[in-house]
């Protein structure tokens, strides 16, 4: 790409100049509709044998050229790979062959010809039809990598696409790890199913959500921050096994592991627990590994990963002893947490309970050592307003969270269908919510009423997909998995 402005805006001149020529001939590419395509670059590639002598039709962006004079090589870009154009005057036509010459990089062209093979090897399509089927109006640059600003990957995605294929192939793979997921779950029974994205309340999860207005009911909505409350109403319903895997919106900060909207997969599951749940996670992670992979071991960021089930099992106070030598179980003054957690140099707010506390210092010094995958389990019920207390311990819950690569994957419990206990929860989060913590659940009546309906013994799961499709595909960013991240815009000129 030209660095200097003004023969950059010459180049940019010139290609319109090109159209209006195009159309003063009668050739407006932009009124063509359609073009009938019978191989694509790769399949042509991968059976020579059979293709060869046979005539084609094929279409895509010019990528790159060589030749001059009677024969030109053309490299053709399409959603495939690309395929070498060998063009002749005598074969194409004088008036089409000069107009050939003409053509930029980016356009994109139709070609019908033959397949053959070039003296030095290169499986090429003669062609005796070229047509201009789009004409680029902008520059494509020579190496992508070398443009100075980084988020013009993300804000520009289809000229990524185009000139980097490793990125093509990250999206192409994340779709089969969710169509791997859909096929597990659908072969476990499990009804997908769609849930409101806009609801009244926001529920099931501590976040901050996106507000927005409904004008025909004047009153206030919310983009859902999670799929777990209208799910489990369809337990209680009488679903025995329901899944939905899609965006929710959650209206914080952005960083290498959060975007603001992200794919989750929610699922819940009668007549089951927390550990019925760390068995489908272990297995569906080693499925999806063996389908998109070929194997249970995986390499991420020059670390092997070993997906393979059974993962182990870690209570958090336990992992929280084990880094920082404290151990909490022992200890039932919130001062006292405060004191350990001052020692220890994690920053608090000051209205913090122990549970909170047991929280901050895992993050802070637990998280980021757990490389291979392990469950972390008995959450504090103080964070887990929606989980079933543990009878060994009713300080915590029979909740988990897989970390692999020193990041939550993911979030499952045994779900409380006690609609008591879950009422005095709800208001307690409402306290905090009163207090100033935007983030605490909502008050939800008609689910408590849904409990008191009567939900069975239930496992519930969620799974940050985008953090999944990073493992598989050896990407640190999750701005490199989600094909069009979230962005500042840029002030129009």
């Amino acid at each position: 790409m030209m660095n200097d402005e003004s023969n950059l805006n010459e180049m940019l001149l010139l290609r319109r100049e090109k159209l209006n020529k195009l159309i003063e001939m009668g050739r407006d590419p932009f009124k063509i509709e359609k073009y009938d395509v019978s191989h694509k670059s790769q399949y042509i590639k991968d059976n020579f044998d059979e293709m060869e002598g046979k005539e084609v039709s094929i279409a895509g962006r010019i990528m790159s050229r060589r030749g001059q004079g009677k024969v030109g090589f053309y490299d053709i870009q399409d959603s495939e790979g690309r395929i070498q154009l060998f063009a002749k005057v005598n074969l194409i036509g004088e008036e089409d062959y000069e107009l050939l010459k003409t053509y930029d990089i980016g356009d994109i062209i139709g070609v019908k010809g033959e397949i053959f093979k070039t003296k030095k090897g290169e499986i090429s399509v003669r062609g005796k039809e070229v047509v201009l089927l789009s004409k680029s109006l902008q520059i494509l640059p020579e190496k992508w990598h070398g443009l100075k600003d980084p988020d013009l990957r993300y804000r520009q995605r289809y000229v990524d696409l185009i000139v980097n294929p490793e990125v093509k192939e990250t999206f192409i793979k994340r779709s089969k790890i969710m169509k791997a997921i859909r096929e597990y779950l659908d072969n476990k029974d499990f009804l997908e199913v769609e849930t409101p994205v806009l609801s009244t309340l926001a529920g099931g999860a501590s976040a901050r959500p996106f507000i927005t207005h409904h004008n025909a009911l004047d009153i206030e909505m919310y983009l859902r921050i999670s799929l777990e409350l209208p799910l489990k109403r369809l337990i209680v319903g009488g679903f025995d096994r329901v899944y939905e895997m899609s965006r929710v919106f959650r209206n914080e900060g952005m960083d290498a592991s959060h975007n603001p909207e992200f794919t989750l997969l929610e699922l819940y599951q009668s007549y089951t627990d927390y550990e019925g749940m760390m068995e489908l996670v272990e297995s569906l992670y080693a499925h999806v590994a063996e389908e998109v992979t070929g194997a249970t071991k995986i390499t991420y960021q020059e670390q092997e990963i070993d997906l393979t089930p059974p993962w182990p099992r870690v209570r958090m106070v336990d992992a929280v002893k084990e880094h920082t030598g404290v151990d909490f179980d022992s200890i039932d003054d919130v001062e006292k947490a405060r004191e350990e957690a001052k020692k220890l140099r994690v920053e608090l707010k000051g209205n913090e309970t122990i549970g909170e506390i047991i929280s901050e210092v895992f993050d802070e010094y637990v998280e980021d050592k757990l490389i291979q995958p392990v469950f972390i389990t008995h959450h504090p019920v103080d964070i887990s307003p929606l989980a079933k207390k543990s009878p060994e311990d009713p300080k915590y819950t029979h909740r988990f969270e897989p970390f692999i690569c020193g990041s939550e994957a993911g979030n499952a419990f045994s779900e409380l269908n006690d609609p008591i206990d879950q009422k005095e929860r709800f208001l307690a989060q409402t306290k905090k919510r009163e207090a100033g913590d935007d983030e605490a659940h909502m008050m939800d009546y008609d689910f408590v009423n849904a409990l008191e309906v009567g939900m069975p013994p239930t496992g519930g799961l969620g799974i940050g997909i985008d953090r999944m499709v990073m493992l598989f595909t050896n990407q640190s960013s999750i701005r490199d998995v989600i094909l069009f991240p979230t962005m500042k815009p840029l002030e129009n000129k």
